[in-house]
Order: structure tokens, then C-alpha cells, then sequence
């Protein structure tokens, strides 16, 4: 039984995250009846701030299931009771993510099209597939959790799910790795590159939404718990960093990568924004203060893994930015040792300043998750209920 002052949270809650959620849509409208003129984006920047939250979500639905994974799969007795409230949050960062994608084509309708015509030489017409299997094969794991009669298939549905998952981030960082024609991306690394980032983004995503709902409900989660999710968190965080720094170093060692590499990383060309998102936003307020955070041996991490996970959100969408926007800015050396100069701008880098309605519609995204998360925990049992022996054992 619910005591009235968590009703009249929930129903706050709801309203709140209706309210940013429709703000989203009004974004959206405003953006389709007058263009994408009024968008910061252009014929070389295709990709703007709605696709870096897009992105952030979709990586992190997958992530985030790895919570569900480690209990079902591989038996970890304090994972098992979130294994739900990982599912439902996969489901509904997935839904975020796809409608911020779907309200930022400037023609959302035509996703008939490319639900009924499959060009499957297209890594986009991959991702169709794999996002919708994603939310089906999460439901049935979570049918087999819920029900008591399905309970043995428990581990085979979240092993499927492992799988899936892994197989949907490749999906979404061959997006870039197939794009030939972009000079930033084109690289065997960003598939692995992506599936390492979602965990640290997904488990970070795990730990607000569990201590936002603990704190909505009066309860306070057991030390030993948090500090077993702040190590892993550390762990997954310190192997993200790794990977982006081979990411950086591979390119460097190509002399086709160079310039790129000190236009991204120092800033060369007058261009001071994308190296301070990346080493201030990502490299130290991202990854470098959470790992202090976390790994502290006074704390075991459990005085600051909210504030650590926030700081690795904060980093992901300046990482995100970085890699998606400065990606496009950086001009095509469509032919290599000459200096191409023509009216359409060829060889300069493109300029690009996120709009007002860019930026709601990718909130408004965020409010779409957070109205399904809500909802979820209210209609169903999704919060854990921790078996706390088994944990001190």
C-alpha cells in the first residue's frame, strides 16, 4: 500500500516529465512547419544536438540492460532483483532515443517507407531491425521474470538479450565506421569502441534512476551494494578511456589522420571548442574525476557514486558532441595533397550553433523515457527488493 505522499509524488513526477516531453513534440512541429533553417544544421552538418542525445540513449538502453545480464546470465545474487528495472529502463531510453530520431528527419511519416521497403545493402535498414528486436526480445525477458510459469527461461531470454544487445550497439557504431566518406570515422574500432562506452554509460544511467527512485520511495540501498556497482561503474569507466585513447592513438599513426586529429584534440584552425569538450567535458569532468570518485579507498565510492554517475552522463553527451559534430565539421579531403577552393565552401571547416529547438527536442526525449520509467514502476514491480543476507554473504 502507497502512502498518499508518494501518490502525490508520482503524479508530480508524471507532470513534470509530461510537461518537458511535450515541449519536445512542440520543438519538433515548430522545426517541421518552418524548416530545418531553423536549426543550427546544414548541408554539411546533417547530424546535430538531437542526434547526440539520440545517440547517448540508444547506447546507454543497450548498457544499461548489462545490469539484467550480470544477474540472469551470470548469477550475481545483488543483480538479480534490478534485473526488471534494467529491462524497463532499456525499453524506455530505446523509445527516447527513436523518437528523438524520428521527429528530427524533418518528414517523420516516411518511417512507413522504411518499415516496408528494406534496402538491406544499408546499415540504417540493419538498425531498423535491431532496435525493433531489441524492444521484443526485452519484453519477453521480462515476461519470463514477471511470470512465474516462465521463470526457468529466464537465463536462456536474458542470454538472448546479451546477445541482441551486442549485436544492436555494433549496429549503431558501424553507423559511423561504414561511413567512408567522413573522414573522422571509417575505423574497424568504433563497434567495439561503442559496445565498452554503453556499459559505463548504461550502468551510470542504472544508478541515477535506482537512487532517484529509492529517494521517491524513502528507502536507502545497502552499502555493500553500492559499493560493488561504484567499483564495477570505475572499472567499466577506466576501460572506456582506454579504448578512446587507442581510438585517438590508431588515428594518429596515420599521416591521413593527423590533421584531423589536431583539429579534434588541440584546437588547430581556431577551433577551441571540441578539444574543451572533449578534455575538459569528457577526458577530466567525464572520466578522470568519477574514477577519484569511485575508487576512493575512504568511500569505496559509496558517499559519491550519484554525483560520479551524473559527471559520467555530463561527459558522455560532451563525448558524443565532440565525435558527432566536430566529425562533420572538419571539411572532406576528397583529393588528397591539393587545396580545393570553390563557392560551395569546400576545405573550411563548417560552423554549427545548436538551436533552441534542437535542444528541447533532445530533452524532450530524456521526458519520454523518464513519463515510461514512471509509469512502469507505478503500474508494475519493478523497483528491487533486495534479498539483504544474501547480499552480506
Amino acid at each position: 500500500m502507497r502512502s498518499p505522499a508518494d501518490i502525490r509524488n508520482f503524479w508530480l513526477l508524471l507532470a513534470a516529465a509530461s510537461v518537458v516531453t511535450s515541449i519536445g513534440l512542440a520543438a519538433a512541429h515548430y522545426m517541421e512547419v518552418h524548416g530545418h533553417v531553423v536549426t543550427g544544421m546544414d548541408n554539411q552538418i546533417v547530424w546535430g544536438l538531437p542526434h547526440v542525445f539520440a545517440i547517448f540513449m540508444i547506447v546507454a538502453a543497450s548498457g544499461v540492460l548489462n545490469v539484467a545480464s550480470i544477474g540472469s546470465v551470470f548469477g550475481q545474487t545483488i543483480y538479480k532483483p534490478r534485473a526488471p528495472l534494467s529491462g524497463l529502463l532499456c525499453i524506455a531510453l530505446l523509445m527516447g532515443g527513436l523518437m528523438v530520431l524520428m521527429l528530427d528527419l524533418g518528414r517523420p511519416e516516411r518511417i512507413i517507407v522504411a518499415a516496408t521497403h528494406y534496402n538491406l545493402t544499408s546499415v540504417f535498414a540493419w538498425n531498423v531491425v535491431l532496435y525493433s528486436g531489441m524492444t521484443a526480445v526485452v519484453a519477453v525477458y521480462l515476461w519470463t521474470m514477471f511470470e512465474r510459469r516462465m521463470n526457468m527461461y529466464s537465463k536462456p531470454a536474458g542470454l538472448a538479450a546479451l546477445v541482441w544487445r551486442f549485436v544492436l550497439t555494433t549496429g549503431t557504431g558501424s553507423i559511423f565506421a561504414f561511413l567512408v566518406a567522413r573522414q573522422a570515422y571509417q575505423s574497424a574500432l568504433l563497434a567495439p569502441l561503442f559496445i565498452v562506452l554503453s556499459f559505463g554509460w548504461g550502468l551510470a544511467v542504472f544508478l541515477v534512476a535506482q537512487a532517484t527512485m529509492y529517494a521517491w520511495e524513502g528507502r536507502e540501498l545497502d552499502l555493500a551494494i553500492q559499493r560493488r556497482m561504484a567499483r564495477l561503474l570505475g572499472i567499466f569507466i577506466a576501460a572506456s578511456l582506454y579504448l578512446v585513447a587507442v581510438y585517438h592513438l590508431t588515428n594518429l599513426y596515420y599521416a591521413k589522420q593527423s590533421a584531423f586529429e589536431a583539429f579534434l584534440l588541440l584546437g588547430r584552425g581556431g577551433h577551441t571548442v571540441y578539444p574543451l569538450l572533449f578534455w575538459l567535458g569528457y577526458v577530466i569532468i567525464g572520466s578522470v574525476l568519477p574514477l577519484v570518485l569511485l575508487l576512493n579507498p575512504r568511500t569505496d565510492g559509496t558517499r559519491h557514486t550519484l554525483a560520479a554517475s551524473l559527471l559520467i552522463v555530463a561527459g558522455a553527451f560532451a563525448f558524443l558532441y565532440v565525435f558527432i559534430i566536430g566529425g562533420q565539421a572538419y571539411p572532406l579531403d576528397i583529393f588528397p595533397g591539393h587545396e580545393v577552393r570553390s563557392s560551395f565552401g569546400d576545405g573550411q571547416v563548417a560552423h554549427y550553433l545548436p538551436s533552441l529547438p534542437e535542444l528541447l527536442l533532445g530533452i524532450g526525449g530524456l521526458g519520454a523515457a523518464f513519463v515510461m520509467t514512471i509509469i512502469g514502476i507505478r503500474a508494475f514491480d519493478f523497483m528491487p527488493q533486495d534479498d539483504f543476507v544474501a547480499v552480506r554473504k
